[in-house]
């Protein structure tokens, strides 16, 4: 999985009509999008915003620390970022339930162990158990990445409903990462049909080369969640991977239980 992936216009978000705080959070999903940090004129273009107000913007958010600039004046995202991100998902509910689940699954198999939410037309990695190996992977909680050549991806894909993925799917822009990433929504659409009857994902060096994983959805409420067990595709084969498979979808099971139990008849969101 690959935090530096560009953002394709289908997936960044437009500020229009939404008021200064929604403004102010689409130049900051923009800035966190992109793989390198950008220039005034980058987000300029981006942004739909007259020159001067975008620049009064960005300088009330270098004020605040939601945006830092470079030497080079380019902007990247701010520290304060970092602190708001540390202190929610230390205190989040669906960490706390997940966490001891993953920890347990980690033990067993001995590979990093993932955990991910949909969002949008991406998955976000919510929380990470590291390989006991020694080689481990470079992912890192809070990254994004594409929905359709990630194993969490498409597991999460394959337990929405018929009418949610028919609207997700045209909408999702194909990039080619490697040889056997999926180039189309015709192709998604059969493996995310596969991934229903067999009951588990893979990415087979779909995102990244060298990088396999075998994946199970999750539903928590209306949160179309997954769990992966990923590795180096020089330590596993499909076979190796398969041999995970009982562990990981009675991990997934087991999750799925507690999250639902925890929110209740009502079925509320986690804070």
């Amino acid at each position: 999985m690959n935090a530096t992936d560009s953002v394709s216009p289908k997936d960044a978000r437009t500020p229009a009509d939404t008021g200064t705080l929604g403004k102010a959070m689409a130049i900051l999903d923009l800035v966190a999008q992109t793989s390198e940090p950008m220039r005034f004129s980058d987000i300029l273009a981006a942004a739909g915003e007259p020159r001067g107000t975008l620049h009064r913007r960005l300088k009330h958010m270098l004020d605040e620390g939601l945006l830092e600039m470079g030497a080079d004046g380019r902007y990247r995202l701010g520290l304060r970022l970092l602190h708001f991100a540390s202190e929610t998902w230390a205190r989040h509910d669906m960490r706390m339930t997940v966490r001891p689940h993953l920890e347990r699954l980690r033990e067993t198999v001995g590979e990093t162990v993932h955990f991910g939410v949909l969002t949008g037309f991406e998955i976000a990695y919510l929380d990470k158990v590291e390989a006991t190996q020694n080689v481990r992977m470079h992912s890192r909680v809070g990254a994004v990445s594409p929905v359709y050549c990630t194993g969490i991806g498409k597991a999460a894909l394959a337990r929405l409903d018929d009418e949610a993925l028919k609207a997700l799917l045209p909408n999702i822009s194909f990039r080619q990462y490697t040889p056997t990433t999926v180039k189309n929504s015709s192709e998604l659409l059969a493996v995310v049909m596969n991934v229903r009857q067999d009951g588990v994902a893979y990415d087979l060096e779909e995102h990244e080369p060298g990088i396999c994983c075998i994946a199970v959805g999750i539903m928590a409420g209306d949160k179309a969640c997954g769990v992966s067990i990923t590795a180096p595709a020089y330590r596993v084969d499909r076979k190796r991977l398969d041999s995970w498979r009982d562990h990981l979808v009675e991990t997934a099971n087991r999750i799925e239980f507690e999250l639902l139990a925890r929110m209740g008849p009502a079925g509320r969101s986690f804070s």
